[in-house]
């Protein structure tokens, strides 16, 4: 069944959405956990009562309108719950990055005056206890997981259940008191705070409110004709405004069902279960899926080798002609058909994604080749470009419109301009309300008009099709004059399965250099197939092999550059492999995964300076990082520098 409901415009908030399907669809499943293996399920009806439960809960103990409640976990359906509890109250909803470490959590509850925290378990309960003395605000806290939690007798920490059982007596002897509180919200109230991920600073709230959250959602409904018999799997942080769209707002607009795995471990086993039809994920895991199909079929028979590798390459030619609508032969569909069953089919069916009709991808580029495989699978993989700020989207790709090297056109709604710096503009229905406690800073992004600044440099295509080259800031000019963009040659190396992070460096220098960070699993499996023996990373990062490896991938992204007249001069002359990977506990990456790059100029300088320096082959540096068990640790390491291959551009070559 494809049921897509007509929107009532009066239903302007997520508690008012969620009684309305209550009414209207109340037997229909709203959500799934796996627990101990086995799917629990809770229909519109029974999300109902369990929000209205535990907002009158919430009440008994104090919480009031405009309170904000801190939310920290894995994506629980408990923990959505707590969210549209506290709108339907009037209170703010504030979700936290669940890996965070306390310190971290600090600044975000800190400034954001959080009086209550519902928290999944134990270790985010632990968390916050470090810290409370620190938070005058904060003065609950609510455990939703029991398993550990006896001996905590603090007054002020209370279980999930027992809230909720509060809430049952008192919503006994107050029959209309939550359907009135639902009914004062309007859509121009705040919605909820989420934080930036702070790739330059301390993150900072981005004030949403339900007007931005739910029109964004209905314009992006429409767009994509999504419906209420869509199944989604939350597992990305509910902390991040993605989620908060797809698992939430979308969600609670259409109807649809969302999942939330057991654990973040059994996400890829839990995909193939539920088989999602709308999917979103950021380009590092479709990476790493790709990384493993490589592997498997490296270690596969050679007819089954052969048979992967003639069929995707008919893929690559047919498949996506087939999925944008263009017209192929009798033959080429006849023949793809055969790949459907032998390859694409178990293929799909493999990675969870055989049911999937519309998958997103967003936060970073995705490499062409990654892009390629999997529409040419049949799954209709899209590049979104987006903001916090946006509540999501800026910019997609409209079907039969999509190119691997752009961000699509204007989103619905959405209005696009270009300064003279080619940095990028928008205004829309979804642009944040303010920064919270921060008006110089609000002003600094928005101005009077709802124009916001994204920071970003791009440029339209002939088609109208914007592609983003780096961040306005970044975007610098070498010695000659050479244009600078480190993040667009990142994303170039970062393509390649071998390598995991890169940190480019060439502004205001004379020849651009790279630090590398390679992919421990990709680069571990080929370093086994040659029966090359390594104790760990730091080891295998050093190796002579790896580097010859690793300098294909580089002198290749340098080939690309070379056709680039306003790039070429930035090809990477020099590079080293890091002995580590870049962490976010080391303070080297956001919790998104996205570089710090001011902080590992100064964390790495010793090597950004060896690299500067033609004469030096190797440097050797003492570091700080941080082990899996918590301890931190200091590592010394001796790295190798490599000379890489450049090559003239076209325009160099005629002028020669």
């Amino acid at each position: 069944m494809t049921e897509k409901k007509a929107i009532d415009r009066k239903l302007d908030t997520i508690p008012k959405l969620l009684l309305d399907h209550a009414r209207e669809r109340g037997n229909r499943p709203a959500n799934r956990l796996k627990n101990f293996g086995i799917w629990q399920s809770w229909t519109w009806s029974e999300v109902a009562e369990e929000v209205r439960d535990l907002a009158c809960g919430l009440v008994k103990i104090g919480f009031q309108r405009g309170d904000k409640l801190a939310v920290i976990g894995d994506n629980r359906p408990r923990l959505y719950w707590s969210m549209v509890a506290a709108q339907a109250l009037g209170g703010i909803p504030v979700p936290l990055y669940q890996n965070s470490v306390a310190e971290e959590m600090f600044h975000v509850l800190e400034n954001s005056d959080a009086k209550f925290a519902i928290v999944q378990n134990q270790e985010q309960t632990d968390k916050l206890l470090e810290i409370k003395d620190r938070l005058p605000h904060l003065e609950f806290i609510c455990y939703e997981e029991p398993r550990g939690m006896r001996d905590y007798n603090q007054e002020f920490i209370f279980y999930y259940k027992d809230i909720q059982q509060t809430g049952r007596a008192f919503q006994s002897i107050n029959p209309d008191y939550f359907l009135t509180e639902v009914e004062k919200g309007d859509g121009s109230d705040i919605s909820i705070l989420l934080y930036t991920s702070g790739t330059t600073g301390e993150p900072k709230g981005v004030v949403l409110t339900s007007d931005n959250l739910i029109i964004t959602a209905r314009n992006s409904i429409d767009f994509d004709n999504l419906t209420s018999s869509e199944e989604v799997l939350a597992y990305l942080p509910m902390a991040w405004v993605g989620d908060n769209i797809f698992s939430l707002a979308q969600a609670y607009v259409i109807g649809f069902c969302v999942n939330c795995p057991e654990n973040p471990e059994t996400v890829m086993t839990d995909l193939k279960e539920i088989g999602p039809t709308y999917y979103f994920a950021p380009p590092a895991i479709y990476e790493t899926v790709l990384t493993k199909v490589m592997i498997r079929m490296e270690d596969a028979s050679k007819i089954k080798r052969s048979m992967f590798n003639y069929f995707m390459e008919l893929a690559k030619t047919v498949g996506i002609r087939i999925l944008d609508g263009k017209p192929v032969s009798f033959l080429e569909k006849f023949l793809y058909g055969v790949g459907k069953i032998l390859v694409y089919g178990p293929l799909r069916n493999n990675m969870g994604l055989s049911r999937t009709r519309l998958a997103y991808t967003a936060g970073e580029a995705i490499g062409p080749e990654i892009f390629e495989f999997f529409r040419s699978l049949g799954i209709n993989i899209k590049q979104l470009y987006g903001q916090t700020e946006a509540s999501v989207f800026v910019c997609a790709q409209p079907d039969g419109q999509v190119k691997a090297d752009t961000v699509g056109t204007a989103y619905p709604g959405v209005e696009l301009r270009l300064a003279d710096n080619n940095e990028v503009f928008y205004r829309s229905p979804g642009v944040f309300h303010s920064y919270y406690k921060n008006p110089e800073s609000t002003a600094d992004t928005k101005d009077p008009e709802g124009w916001v600044a994204t920071g970003d440099a791009g440029f339209f295509d002939d088609e109208g099709h914007l592609k983003i080259i780096d961040r306005a800031k970044d975007v610098g000019r070498m010695t000659d004059g050479t244009l600078f963009a480190p993040k667009y040659i990142e994303n170039k190396l970062k393509f390649f399965p071998f390598i995991k992070e890169a940190v480019t460096f060439g502004d205001e220098k004379a020849y651009a250099s790279a630090v590398i960070c390679i992919d421990i699993e990709a680069v571990g499996n080929w370093a086994e197939r040659r029966n090359l023996a390594y104790s760990g990373y730091t080891d295998l990062s050093a190796r002579d092999e790896v580097y010859d490896l690793l300098q294909e991938c580089v002198e290749s992204v340098n080939a690309d550059l070379a056709r680039d007249e306003k790039l070429s001069g930035s090809q990477i002359k020099r590079y080293m492999l890091l002995h580590k990977e870049l962490d976010a506990d080391d303070g080297e990456l956001t919790r998104t995964r996205k570089v710090r790059r001011r902080i590992v100029a100064e964390k790495y300088a010793v090597l950004i300076a060896a690299l500067d320096d033609p004469q030096q082959t190797h440097c050797e540096i003492d570091s700080q990082m941080t082990f899996e068990d918590g301890r931190t640790g200091t590592v010394h390491a001796n790295l190798q520098i490599r000379e890489s291959s450049t090559i003239k551009s076209h325009v160099q070559t005629l002028a020669a």
